[in-house]
């Protein structure tokens, strides 16, 4: 678990890395909370 959270981090960052604008900031973020999200509801 503790080595799917810190991938999920560094893509974060990756990809609010690679947006221009803080709507982009806003989608990428969201983005990357679902996809923890459905990660972590996988893993129960």
């Amino acid at each position: 678990m503790r080595k799917l959270m810190g991938i999920a981090v560094v893509a974060a960052a990756l990809m609010v890395s690679a947006c221009n604008t803080v709507e982009g900031v806003g989608r990428d973020v969201s983005s990357a909370g679902d996809t923890v999200a459905k990660t972590a509801d996988g893993a129960k």
